[in-house]
């Protein structure tokens, strides 16, 4: 047994455990998110692995490389290739085992960055709905730009393996693809030059506690009174029963007319209930489904959309809890600390949702290391919470990882974030890091900025800059002790980097 398990460590084999295998292991198979036209990550050791008779030899070959390994008593193998260089040569990858007359051959692989985008329906939103569609799709022959759909369903336990397949590029296909995700690897092509492979495992709708693992959530203290709620039948207007479906659907077509008619904004369309609880599943249902699988495909980093789901009612007060733990249990499960961005909700007109609460507990979460944010404060939609310009919501993310994850030269990698602050008289003299090209008013004088007393009554406040701070003041509040930036659903507000980035929300206040 000794010498089995030392073989297996020779191997450079590792073992996952990511929940109990459903994979049949006399099955001959590769991972199912490998195939062909895969993105290999480039300076990386790179797994590959996938499932045989247990105790059958497994070689991989590809690039000039062959590695074996054993397949362990559950069948599951797994080898490592040596680090890769950068390469957009179509090469061939095969498989073969030492009792088996299939050989796996994966063709057309490349070898250069790899990111996987998650999270809700603003990650999922397609190219060919966003703006300036068909200018887009012309301009999208990048043959050495690959998506990867992963395309399976919640789970209640941690799924061995993935469903999905890679495509190329075209304008034929760029239609389908994550619109944040593609706009921020056509980004990094541009200004690497090498091949960008690009993971979406995103679905429509869904909060953030179904994207991380259940056990890493029910050990937080702080999540406690979340779960107490959470395990409670749910309520949701729009959900309604199989035979109450027809008669809402009606109801909302002609509620939707009049609202578009009239220029208000359109009710949300009624779902299924069973339909929508069997896609979306529950607690870490997501992460079981379409994380788990992917792990632990070599990835350089992750990017996050999501958070609209976490602004309902008291929700969003977790949010502070939530994001960090995703990301610090996302990195523990892959083996490494990889760069996350997330991109901050924008502005929209959330009527009794609490939006400002969510992007400040995305600001929190940079206190995490290599992480960043995309800020979108300007580019939403009042009526519309599916904004179209993706293309300005990945080109900022992009920013921060050619900045930060590949040292380019960028003209800044985030919009103006708090740095401090300190009160002066009647003033309070806020500071600022990401003042990169200087502070901006843009299109007149600063808006946005509110001012308080101790008696914490808002007032608007007036507000200048100098150099990289801003001064806020008000007549009607002589002794101020807090302000607030932005800190609305959907704000007016200007405060923008010599870069054209604009600022983050913010409050120097922790009122309740």
């Amino acid at each position: 047994m000794n010498k089995f398990i030392s073989t297996l460590f020779q191997c450079g084999f590792v073992m996952l455990i990511t929940g109990v295998s459903s994979v049949n292991a006399a099955e001959f198979k590769l991972a199912s998110v490998f195939t062909d036209h895969a993105v290999l990550q480039r300076d990386a050791k790179i797994p590959i692995w996938g499932w045989a008779d247990a105790g059958e030899k497994v070689t991989v070959e590809f690039a000039g490389q062959k590695k074996t390994a054993i397949a362990d008593a559950t069948g599951k193998w797994m080898v490592k290739l040596d680090t890769l260089t950068a390469s957009a040569e179509p090469r061939t990858l095969t498989v073969t085992a030492a009792h088996s007359t299939t050989t796996i051959v994966l063709n057309d692989i490349l070898v250069g960055e790899v990111w996987l985008g998650s999270g809700q329906s603003n990650m999922a939103f397609p190219v060919n709905r966003c703006n300036d569609f068909e200018k887009e799709k012309s301009a999208a022959n990048l043959p050495v730009v690959r998506m990867f759909k992963e395309e399976s369903g919640p789970a209640g336990t941690a799924r061995p393996d993935s469903k999905g397949s890679w495509t190329v590029c075209t304008p034929e296909t760029v239609g389908e693809f994550s619109a944040t995700l593609f706009f921020f690897g056509r980004e990094l092509h541009k200004s690497l030059g090498v091949p960008v492979g690009l993971i979406d495992s995103s679905v429509g709708g869904t909060p953030i506690e179904r994207w991380i693992a259940p056990d890493a959530q029910r050990e937080t203290p702080a999540l406690a009174p979340l779960f107490k709620a959470l395990d409670q039948p749910a309520h949701d207007p729009s959900l309604v029963a199989e035979d109450k479906y027809d008669e809402a659907l009606a109801r909302w077509k002609e509620a939707a007319k009049k609202a578009r008619a009239e220029n208000q904004r359109v009710p949300t369309k009624p779902r299924k209930r069973s339909v929508e609880e069997a896609s979306k599943g529950n607690l870490g249902a997501l992460f079981n489904g379409k994380i788990a699988p992917l792990i632990p495909y070599r990835i350089r980093g992750a990017i996050w959309y999501q958070g609209e789901a976490n602004t309902k009612g008291a929700k969003a007060q977790y949010y502070q809890h939530q994001l960090p733990l995703l990301v610090k249990d996302w990195r523990a499960r892959w083996g490494y600390d990889f760069p996350f961005a997330w991109a901050q909700l924008p502005n929209f007109g959330a009527e009794g949702n609490d939006w400002p609460a969510v992007r400040e507990a995305m600001l929190k979460t940079l206190a995490l290391p290599k992480t960043g944010m995309g800020i979108n404060i300007d580019i939403g939609e009042e009526k519309n919470i599916h904004p179209k310009n993706k293309q300005e919501v990945g080109r900022r993310l992009s920013l921060w990882a050619l900045g930060t994850v590949y040292k380019q030269k960028v003209a800044s990698t985030s919009g103006p974030l708090p740095a401090g602050h300190k009160v002066r008289g009647s003033e309070v003299i806020l500071s600022f890091s990401h003042a990169d090209g200087g502070l901006v008013a843009k299109d007149g004088e600063l808006k946005g900025f509110v001012i308080a007393g101790k008696d914490k009554q808002w007032h608007p406040a007036i507000a200048r800059i100098a150099g990289d701070k801003v001064i806020v003041s008000s007549p009607d509040v002589t002794k101020p002790v807090a302000v607030r930036y932005a800190w609305e659903n959907f704000p007016i507000c200007n405060l923008y980097n010599g870069a054209g980035l604009p600022a983050s929300p913010f409050r120097t206040d922790d009122w309740k």
